[in-house]
């Protein structure tokens, strides 16, 4: 078959709907082992060798955010019903390598704690897996991966296991703000992410563009793509712009027969398989299941608990930013080199778990700053030693508890471009989140007051930014009147349907979650095998 033939395959094992990060560690995990996999991914691909223009495009001021991977317009219309407005084109990219073709890097592990909500704190729910459950996939994702980091954090989660390579050194930011926590009595240490400090498994090192959120042109942070690329050398098949309209299942329920899924002239194709696996992140996954609604599953898909849709949980993200009153000297690293995760476990229920990474933030760029203060010649030099170089900041991801009430559903009163309704997102913040938000934002001001700046920005504790993790809309649970998947991330309901993605954690902690997925994926691809 050509490169552009979209047609179904004629025989498939596994069918995995989503090109991202869990669908292709879950296709080459699963080629790997002979079995014939068919990718279907709604976006593009995005080759590696024009990443490099789309990073000029994010550093032209005419460019916005979502014009980077060009999301918006009809096909990725939403609406945001929430407290607070949900940014959903900002935090999702649908191409070949899905959300990490965007993301920042950052790999830690969930903590024991994050698991066991309940039994610990009275708190949400408990996993129905342990974080010893979890922990040869969590070493198996790093491998995969390629993960940078040290063992450097007195905090960290158990691990036996060295990190593939060595961590990134701090940068001369970090030594600012490293001195105000020493101060403090705060412990600091390195970040790890799945980003090349040297040259692993065919990738580059990092080479310093800077712009790794949201464009790394060099390939060296890996994305999705890396193992949809790996999953295709073993033999899976992958289609490009071929969005799943819907699931369609047998005459009893039991099964999944075919994703039915659109190509870029409009027609429809049914893909059969034996097994299916939605790796559509938090948003599409749950949306593809209320569409896929029938007579025997009137309120959608792989829903007799209700639970599709319900317990939306997001990062939430507070900045806290400020100017010293001589010049750091610091350039743009693009990412971040040091954080604490001394607040992260903690005894009592509330305040909950947070963290707190520096910036590496150098301010307004130079173009932005001499676009604001006007003049020419020596009067836009002067502006940019005004603006740029002496900043420095912080940020904190949050813990916040799952809500049945935050929730995705589809709002029929408006239509994407092959006329099915588009995701009402309604995302709340809730009190524990604003509780643990006050904490964490108290401690990024002493920080930054330590360290001599004087603070111009804070996040409101009730007015979060978007950690652009969305996870819990289908939550994974023993009970199958409380959730729609079980531990081997299979549907309650259907036999052949599993589900790799944010949207199974019962909780979400305020660890980033792409190494979580990854290791669920793991997981996962290792329950489809064994039923074969």
């Amino acid at each position: 078959m050509s490169a552009t033939d979209r047609t179904p395959s004629e025989r498939a094992d596994v069918c995995v709907v989503g090109a991202g990060p869990a669908g292709g560690i879950v296709a080459h995990s699963l080629a790997t082992r002979g079995h014939d996999v068919v990718v279907l991914e709604a976006g593009p691909r995005v080759p590696l060798d024009e990443r490099l223009a789309r990073m000029e495009r994010h550093q032209r001021p005419a460019h916005d955010w979502t014009d980077v991977w060009g999301m918006g317009g009809e096909r990725d219309a939403y609406t945001s019903t929430g407290d607070v407005d949900y940014p959903l084109n900002r935090t999702r990219i649908k191409g070949v390598g899905g959300t990490t073709l965007h993301w920042i890097g950052y790999t830690p592990r969930l903590h024991p704690k994050d698991f066991e909500m309940e039994s610990r704190y009275g708190l949400a729910t408990d996993w129905p897996i342990s974080y010893d459950d979890l922990r040869p996939y969590y070493a198996a994702a790093e491998t995969e991966m390629g993960v940078s980091g040290a063992d450097d954090n007195p905090f960290a989660p158990p691990r036996e296991e060295p990190f593939p390579m060595e961590a990134f050194p701090p940068s001369h930011s970090d030594s600012i703000l490293g001195a105000a926590c020493e101060e403090l009595g705060i412990d600091v240490h390195s970040v790890p992410q799945a980003r090349n400090s040297e040259g692993y498994d065919g990738r580059s090192a990092c080479v310093g563009y800077g712009t790794c959120h949201p464009v790394c042109p060099s390939g060296a942070k890996y994305d999705g793509s890396v193992h949809i690329r790996k999953a295709e050398s073993e033999g899976a098949r992958v289609l490009d712009r071929v969005p799943v309209q819907r699931l369609e299942h047998d005459t009893e329920g039991e099964r999944v027969e075919a994703a039915v899924y659109a190509t870029p002239d409009g027609t429809e194709h049914r893909q059969e398989a034996r097994q299916f696996v939605i790796a559509c992140g938090a948003i599409e996954t749950p949306r593809l299941l209320l569409l896929s609604k029938s007579e025997t599953y009137p309120d959608g898909l792989a829903n007799s608990s209700g639970a599709v849709g319900r317990y939306l949980m997001d990062h939430l993200l507070y900045l806290v930013t400020g100017q010293l009153t001589e010049p750091t000297g610091q350039h743009q690293v693009g990412f971040s080199t040091s954080v604490t995760h001394q607040f992260y476990d903690h005894e009592e229920a509330s305040p909950g778990s947070f963290f707190v990474g520096f910036l590496n933030y150098a301010g307004p760029s130079p173009v932005e700053a001499a676009l604001s203060d006007g003049g020419w010649g020596d009067d836009v030099t002067a502006a940019i030693r005004r603006s740029y170089g002496g900043h420095i900041g912080t940020e904190a991801l949050v813990e916040q508890l799952p809500d049945p009430a935050s929730r995705v559903t589809l709002d029929d009163s408006r239509t994407d471009d092959h006329g099915n309704p588009v995701p009402d997102v309604h995302w709340t913040v809730g009190d524990h989140g604003r509780a643990t938000a006050e904490k964490a934002i108290r401690v990024q001001r002493d920080i930054l007051e330590e360290a001599g700046a004087s603070i111009d920005y804070a996040t409101p504790p009730d007015r979060p930014l978007s950690g652009s993790h969305p996870m819990g809309t289908t939550r994974m649970g023993e009970d199958p009147s409380e959730s729609v998947v079980d531990s081997r991330l299979r549907t309650h309901d259907l036999a052949n349907l599993t589900i790799a993605s944010s949207s199974v954690f019962p909780t979400g902690g305020a660890m980033n979650p792409t190494l979580t997925i990854a290791a669920l994926s793991l997981k996962a691809a290792d329950h489809i095998h064994e039923d074969r």
